[in-house]
């Protein structure tokens, strides 16, 4: 079986995996884990930080979103563009949120400020399935995050899982795959 394969079948065991939480036991890890991500160092020094609004079964950090608007921090939140190309988008207001790219809600970006990737201090990154010793991930696909990380040139990456989509054995990964600073689970 090639990468991909083994990534393609990560992350359906992944996505199944986090899907067949009790919805009582996934807002329970979720508030786990933003309450553990609020607790770091790195949040206590970040002044930007791009986050997301979870689809699809993924960590509800919005919890962690919201402490850290009233904490005065700057959230922003990713916009996704054709060629895997992503934005970080700090809305205008409550309202200026539409349905974007894949279905998820995003910005509207023309009623946000877009952020430079270097003024942004911590990512905080969705994924589908992890292996924790290597602090990599398998994502959706299309590579947005690896693209952008990158540009975070002073940001803390942060994944934020369930600890039940961690991968059995080796998780797959390619050579532009970016490693994480940390992974961080409801265990």
């Amino acid at each position: 079986m090639d990468t991909e394969q083994r990534k393609a079948e990560q992350r359906r065991e992944g996505i199944a995996a986090r899907k067949a939480l009790e919805p009582e036991e996934a807002r329970r890890a979720s508030r786990l884990i933003s309450e553990k991500l609020l607790a770091t160092p790195f949040y206590d020094r970040a002044r930007t930080i791009f986050s997301y609004r979870a689809f699809n079964g993924e960590v509800d950090v919005s919890y962690f979103n919201e402490q850290a608007a009233c904490d005065g921090k700057r959230v922003t939140y990713p916009v996704c563009h054709a060629g895997g190309k992503m934005v970080a988008a700090l809305p205008a207001d409550g309202d200026a949120w539409e349905v974007g790219k894949y279905g998820i809600r995003a910005p509207v970006e023309a009623r946000s400020l877009i952020v430079d990737p270097a003024e942004i201090d911590l990512v905080v990154v969705p994924c589908t399935a992890f292996d924790g010793p290597s602090r990599m991930r398998v994502g959706m696909g299309a590579g947005y995050y690896d693209r952008y990380l990158p540009q975070c040139t002073g940001a803390v990456s942060v994944a934020v899982a369930y600890a039940v989509q961690a991968v059995r054995g080796e998780i797959a990964y390619d050579r532009w795959d970016v490693p994480l600073n940390m992974i961080i689970t409801d265990y």
